[in-house]
């Protein structure tokens, strides 16, 4: 019984939901229908039999008229505007203001051309000039053609000599602009261009041992111990004012600090500056390289050496 009562209901709803729809549906197009005649525009409908009523009346009864006038009648009013300033590409009554005042001005022109022709022949058949007077301002129209070009050309040439020495100027002025300071004085300090002890110190007072030469000599410089393959760094901003090859100390740099100071380094390999090249401080200029034979027993070390006004200078007073 419980079954037999729901498929019924089942029924019942499946048949209210076939009417409800089929009853939208109906609605819907009803009303698709009542808007869409109401908004059509009756002005913008031609009625095509009328015209040819009319038409047929018109010839019947002989009145004047014509079926596209006809059609201007029966237009509605509001039809798209005519623009009267429109006119096409091809057509002969294209009017260009631009070129009819050029037109205008050629033509004024011409008519100049005309009237300045004409007073010439005048002037020729007055007889007011003759041909000599004609040969003598031709000749001085010629020197002052010479004269002008003349001029022109010394002016340009004036003019070329002058640019050329503003541009040296400008590329000198440029140079020493790129070059930075050199303000190395008596109170810097300098930064240690590798780290290590201290093998042959500095000694310009009394001799000092050389264990390689196995005897005493006087040291300008310093000498530091070192590993092949060290990072050398610049102990302060300069110019690098040579790079040079010596017996002694193998390959060496000479650097410009300012303040009449320079600083020189040796025992090196892979330079990484070149003469007039500026380096800051702290920058990295080569590695160290082994020994040479002049300071083997010594090992593998820096030569770092000081020098103001070509004096040297104990390196140690400076170093930080």
């Amino acid at each position: 019984m419980r079954r037999n009562s729901r498929r019924k209901d089942l029924g019942k709803e499946r048949f209210l939901m076939a009417a409800s729809a089929v009853l939208v549906l109906g609605s819907l197009t009803a009303t698709g229908l009542w808007l869409g005649r109401d908004s059509q525009d009756e002005e913008y409908v031609v009625d095509l039999s009328s015209i040819e009523n009319a038409a047929a009346a018109g010839a019947a009864t002989g009145m004047e008229g014509t079926l596209a006038e006809d059609l201007a009648q029966m237009a509605p009013s509001d039809d798209l505007d005519y623009d009267p300033y429109f006119q096409e590409t091809n057509s002969q009554n294209v009017e260009n203001p631009d070129q009819t005042g050029e037109e205008n001005t050629n033509a004024g022109s011409d008519t100049n051309v005309d009237s300045d022709t004409n007073a010439d022949s005048n002037i020729n058949a007055s007889g007011n000039t003759d041909a000599a007077d004609d040969a003598g301002n031709a000749a001085d129209d010629a020197e002052k053609k010479s004269s002008q070009s003349a001029a022109k050309t010394e002016k340009k040439e004036e003019g070329n000599e002058t640019g050329e020495s503003l541009e040296e100027e400008g590329a000198q002025a440029l140079s020493t602009a790129m070059q930075p300071a050199l303000t190395f004085s008596d109170g810097d300090m300098l930064l240690w261009p590798v780290v290590g002890n201290i093998l042959i110190n500095y000694s310009m007072d009394r001799t000092v041992y050389f264990p390689t030469l196995q005897q005493y000599k006087y040291n300008p410089a310093i000498i530091i111990q070192a590993n092949e393959g060290d990072l050398i760094t610049a102990a302060s901003a300069g110019k690098v004012i040579s790079v040079f090859t010596d017996p002694q100390i193998g390959n060496g740099i000479t650097m410009e600090l300012g303040g009449g100071y320079e600083a020189t380094y040796g025992q090196l390999s892979n330079i990484l500056v070149s003469e007039g090249s500026y380096v800051a401080a702290g920058d990295v200029i080569a590695e160290v390289c082994a020994p040479t034979r002049y300071f083997s027993v010594e090992g593998t070390n820096v030569y770092f050496k000081l020098t103001k006004d070509g004096q040297p200078v104990n390196p140690m007073t400076k170093l930080s």
